[in-house]
């Protein structure tokens, strides 16, 4: 290369890979140009596709299977958010059955006493680790459903996972349950599907076009160099202007979601109330500010890990498990502080793959199991209740140990669909599965 070159590719870009990047796109747009010329004079789209092909290449690598976006122009009518509880939690530390000689038997060493208990409903109390939530529960935003599981069986966590993500007992249905109800709202904005973290979970897999991985608002910038920024911009747009292809109009819409994303990062955010340290409550924070600027959020999802308590479950006021219930509650409940009048708004499930044994093992925690709990916040709700079915703790009620599944995790989903988005068809999302109502939503 020419020094005179060197000079010419400097003056593009901080390094040459970026400075030809930014020299093919205006070469691009010159090219389209006349190919608009040569159009309008009986000149044919398919025959400029083919010669295309190069700069359609270099534009998918801005689209990945992580991201992709809606058309704008729907508002949106609501949002469903689905925290998901990585690892199992054990429905019966967190929605105890108050002074049930079976628990206490079976857990002498980690059983919550029922004094200690927050008041819930049927016999039925939170940890007080939960006490960051319980406001919520006793004015009618949040209720809870013990005993809930998926049809699988398997005590693995990847197989209960991928049924429960999948909305389906059959592995012929490969699409994600959310998916499907993406599909079923119909197109929205940029910002309609969002999964708050860095990987794309498996209940959004599926041809839907319309999600976004979104690891922290503020991280979603575009960086150049000082005065590039803009000649960055309009040389992306120039890569996919004129291709009829989806990777095209992911890459068009992705620019686009950039600058609406710095219009919302440039606002600043100064939430209602203080969220705590940690991943977990940040993105719940990113949700709650991306629901109150009115962007069209549908649906978002949220995971925290950690439930596996195979070992120490330990004590009511120290142990790992109050510890962890007490970092979900407290970002729970700044969520819904932040978002104010806006929760009634917002349809929020926390759902775990499977509850944990009923009895506790030899080193103090819990080995996987079935039935589990499901928490509910937002509005709409029948509040402030434990709602389904309870079979108890007695030998013969229990599946081979475990509490036993006596509501369909499907039922839960299904019935927050129909009451809170109207969507009837619910077995379109669920297939193979007879709905049936539980009284939790209005």
């Amino acid at each position: 290369m020419t020094h005179n070159a060197l000079q010419s590719l400097r003056r593009h870009g901080p390094t040459p890979a970026d400075a030809a990047v930014r020299l093919h796109a205006e070469q691009v747009t010159a090219d389209l140009a006349a190919q608009r010329a040569k159009w309008a004079n009986g000149f044919t789209r398919r025959t400029f596709i083919g010669g295309a092909a190069g700069v359609a290449a270099l534009g998918a690598q801005l689209a990945t299977a992580k991201v992709s976006f809606a058309a704008p122009g729907t508002q949106q009518t609501g949002t469903l958010v689905l925290v998901s509880l990585r690892g199992g939690l054990d429905g019966l530390t967190a929605l105890v059955p108050a002074n049930d000689p079976n628990l206490l038997r079976a857990r002498p060493d980690i059983a919550v006493p029922a004094s200690r208990l927050l008041s819930a409903d049927r016999g039925f109390g939170l940890h007080p680790a939960m006490q960051p939530l319980h406001a919520f529960w006793r004015s009618g935003r949040m209720a809870a459903l013990p005993a809930v599981s998926s049809p699988d069986l398997s005590r693995s966590h990847f197989q209960a996972t991928d049924c429960l993500e999948r909305g389906a007992a059959s592995t012929s249905v490969t699409t994600g349950w959310l998916d499907r109800v993406l599909a079923k709202m119909g197109p929205g904005t940029t910002f309609r599907a969002i999964s708050s973290g860095g990987v794309l979970p498996r209940s959004l897999a599926g041809p839907q076009p319309d999600k976004l991985v979104l690891d922290g608002i503020e991280s979603f910038r575009l960086e150049t160099r000082d005065g590039l920024r803009d000649r960055t911009l309009t040389a992306l747009r120039a890569l996919h202007t004129g291709l009829d292809h989806m990777l095209a109009r992911q890459g068009t819409t992705a620019v686009n979601a950039l600058t609406e994303a710095e219009k919302i990062i440039n606002q600043g955010y100064a939430p209602a109330v203080a969220y705590p340290e940690g991943a977990f409550a940040s993105r719940l924070k990113d949700i709650a500010r991306l629901v109150k600027a009115g962007v069209g959020v549908r649906v978002a999802t949220v995971e925290i890990g950690g439930w596996d308590t195979h070992t120490n479950v330990g004590r009511v006021d120290d142990g790992y498990l109050a510890r962890h219930l007490a970092e979900l509650s407290k970002g729970l409940a700044a969520f819904a502080g932040d978002l104010g009048d806006r929760l009634d708004d917002v349809t929020l499930v926390m759902v775990t793959e499977f509850g944990r044994r009923l009895e506790q093992n030899g080193s103090g925690g819990l080995d996987h199991g079935h039935g589990g709990a499901v928490f509910l916040l937002g509005g709409g709700l029948n509040g402030g209740k434990v709602h389904g079915r309870w079979p108890g703790l007695a030998a013969s009620a229990l599946d081979h140990g475990d509490v036993a599944g006596a509501n369909d995790y499907r039922d839960v989903l299904a019935e927050a669909l129909e009451r809170r988005f109207g969507i009837t068809d619910v077995a379109t999302v669920f297939p193979g599965h007879t709905y049936r109502r539980l009284g939790a939503y209005r």
